[in-house]
């Protein structure tokens, strides 16, 4: 059981590290940084198409990765 979780574990892992490296950066810089979030704040900028799917792809493996991370660690 330890070994199955463990390998869930590295696919997860390495699934959410490329989808965090696929996604498009919102902003450059501090200004961005400031501006940006307002933006947001207000709702002026929505993703969409690709960048929609890859944001909630992201929630559900940082979910799986917590899950996966303490059940190894409670099977250990």
């Amino acid at each position: 059981m330890l070994g199955v979780a463990t390998v869930l574990l590295v696919i997860v892992s390495i699934s959410l590290i490329a989808v965090v490296l696929l996604q498009s950066g919102r902003s450059a810089g501090l200004s961005g940084a400031i501006s940006g979030g307002a933006e947001q704040l207000m709702g002026k900028q929505k993703a969409r198409g690709i960048d929609a799917v890859l944001g909630k792809a992201t929630i559900v493996l940082a979910v799986l990765f917590f899950v996966l991370t303490i059940a190894v660690a409670y099977l250990i």
